[in-house]
């Protein structure tokens, strides 16, 4: 078997995916919590673990085969450059759209007149996109974590984050508005190996794929 890398997002994507991973016999041998490079119970592959917004880059350059990320890093990042042959069924999550608990954006986001929305997200060009499409302009603001603080202190009317339990954003005393989109982790792979390592990538597709029917 041609040799494959995996690359694999840190967190939950990791966590989520260690049944697959041992499901397929590509589980990590030694500690994916601090090694970045790993072999696995197959000689044959091993796993990369990355900051998640690095998985797409990593499979369209080449440094990895495949990858394990969620959709909502692919759409952000923009996955043309990939196949994206699998949804692995896990990491399920949904980008939102959610404001305080108490403002009159509740009403609807006409509410705030003529004047520009400020809206704070890690995910600037979903954001730009779907304000876009409702023909509303918008002022975005790019922030990388603590992202229910910006409407709490002013900094922001909105945000655009991930949720999936909704329970932060509650504790925070926010309130979600809407969905943008419903988010899961993907298997990418990258273009040029899937021609010129066909075969070995075939077969781990085939091994992902009985295993999440089976899950």
């Amino acid at each position: 078997m041609t040799a494959l890398t995996l690359a694999l997002s840190k967190g939950r994507i990791l966590e989520d995916s260690s049944a697959l991973l041992a499901a397929v016999g590509i589980a990590p041998v030694g500690d994916a919590s601090r090694l970045l490079r790993l072999p696995t119970e197959d000689p044959d592959v091993e796993l990369l673990v990355i900051r998640p917004t690095d998985v797409p880059t990593y499979v369209e350059y080449g440094a990895a085969d495949l990858g394990i990320v969620g959709k909502d890093i692919l759409l952000e990042h923009g996955g043309e450059a990939l196949y994206e042959p699998l949804d692995m069924g896990i990491a399920r999550c949904r980008l939102a759209l959610a404001t305080r608990r108490d403002s009159p954006l509740l009403r609807g986001l006409d509410a705030a007149g003529s004047r520009r929305l400020r809206v704070a997200t890690k995910y600037p060009e979903m954001a730009k996109r779907h304000f876009s499409a409702r023909g509303q302009q918008v002022e975005i603001i790019k922030l990388y974590g603590s992202m229910e603080l910006a409407p709490l202190v002013g900094l922001a009317d909105l945000i655009v984050d991930l949720v999936a339990t909704g329970n932060t954003l509650r504790a925070n005393g926010l309130v979600e508005i809407e969905t943008i989109v419903e988010s899961s982790a993907r298997l990418v792979v990258n273009k040029a190996a899937m021609k010129m390592k066909h075969a070995a990538i075939s077969a781990l597709l085939e091994r992902f794929t009985r295993a999440i029917a089976d899950a």
